[in-house]
């Protein structure tokens, strides 16, 4: 029987990406809120995601977003996160504000619209080199809104051509990721709508390509495990964007919605041998915040993953393999019950207090007056927010 003494050395092995943009401001398509103290420039939304990492040592890198995060000097950017003790992570690439890209941008019919959208990337692997950033994330809002109105399998080709030139780009250690969306904006078809298209165009790229899996971009009832073991067969699950959804892409705390599916969901990824430092599959969250703080938000998804990876790493796989053999169907499910039903928040906080952190820390921060500091010293500037 699997124990927390058994699991504390995998622990200590978790690494969650952080997104720049969790911490500007957002919304819907009705209002989006200011915070007070939400930083004003990629400075001090890389200051903090530090400050969550300071606070559970789960978050160690930081992804980028193009062109909201552009900046002159991508070395010092580099330096910078660096002397704040995280890294720079995975560069997302955006095609889905300009108004050239109205009706697509990689799988557009006009060359010279295609051909700006393809330039934007090759900027974005440009920009990796400056970072050191492993990973590419390309996430397309392009699709078609009526029946007829586009030509879906001359997208696909238009799409595998562009894609096959920017993968061509791409260093001996970089990656591309592409995301993919059932619906929105684009309401008829998604040009990449499924994990099976995303598959597909990433798998005649080439090794270097991988599926990224949001979990809040399936229809509603979708067995987002079953894709995350399929995936991790066939290896090409590059990574994870974790947040929560009720309705549609809510983007919220992960685990907010269903903590049990993202328990189900990690149980895949430690079967699949998806966890782990030595594993090509890349945590990352993909939130954002539009009533509560940004910081306590980003603190609280962290948390969640860590506690629901616990109690997936603490599934008695022997006893359940023989459940399973046996034909035991109550009894497989009660082994899985059983771990996900165990309350580790004692001892994830004595853990954490073993290796010098807070025990709750949520709790710290919200006594550290740091959100108090940082609201009374960000005055003035543009707070950032979507497109900035």
């Amino acid at each position: 029987m699997t124990s927390f003494s058994d699991i504390r050395p995998l622990l200590a092995e978790q690494a969650i990406e952080l997104p720049s943009w969790a911490f500007g401001n957002s919304g819907t398509r009705f209002k989006v809120f200011g915070t007070p103290g939400t930083p004003r420039t990629i400075q001090e939304k890389i200051t903090d995601a530090a400050t969550v990492n300071d606070y559970t040592q789960l978050a160690p890198a930081v992804a980028l977003h193009i062109p909201w995060d552009k900046v002159d000097d991508y070395a010092a950017l580099r330096e910078f996160a660096a002397e704040k003790g995280v890294r720079l992570g995975t560069v997302n690439s955006n095609t889905f504000q300009d108004d050239v890209y109205k009706f697509g941008s990689l799988t557009h019919v006009d060359d010279a619209v295609r051909r700006r959208a393809i330039d934007h990337h090759l900027e974005c692997i440009d920009i990796m080199h400056e970072t050191g950033s492993r990973d590419l994330k390309i996430w397309l809002a392009d699709g078609t809104n009526y029946p007829g109105q586009g030509d879906m399998r001359g997208r696909q080709d238009r799409l595998a051509a562009s894609l096959g030139e920017i993968y061509a780009r791409l260093g001996d250690e970089q990656r591309l990721v592409l995301e993919y969306k059932f619906f929105e904006p684009a309401f008829y078809h998604t040009d990449v709508p499924d994990w099976g298209t995303s598959y597909a165009q990433v798998t005649a790229l080439g090794e270097k390509a991988m599926v990224c899996l949001d979990t809040g971009h399936h229809a509603p009832g979708t067995n987002i495990e079953f894709i995350v073991m399929q995936l991790l067969r066939l290896g090409k699950l590059g990574s994870f964007d974790f947040n929560s959804r009720f309705y549609a892409d809510d983007d919220l705390i992960v685990g907010a919605a269903d903590p049990f599916q993202l328990f189900r969901i990690l149980v895949e990824v430690v079967r699949g041998d998806g966890y782990g430092a030595d594993s090509p599959v890349a945590f990352m969250l993909d939130q954002c915040h539009n009533v509560e703080d940004k910081i306590p938000g980003q603190i609280r998804s962290v948390l969640n993953v860590q506690e629901m990876t616990a109690r997936a790493l603490l599934v008695d796989r022997d006893a359940l393999d023989a459940a399973q053999s046996a034909g035991d169907v109550l009894g497989a499910n009660d082994v899985l019950m059983d771990a996900f039903y165990t309350d580790v928040r004692g001892d994830l906080a004595a853990w954490r207090e073993s290796r010098g952190l807070a025990g709750d820390p949520m709790r710290a921060y919200l006594a550290s007056g740091t959100q108090e500091r940082i609201a009374a010293e960000r005055v003035g500037g543009t707070q950032s927010g979507w497109g900035a």
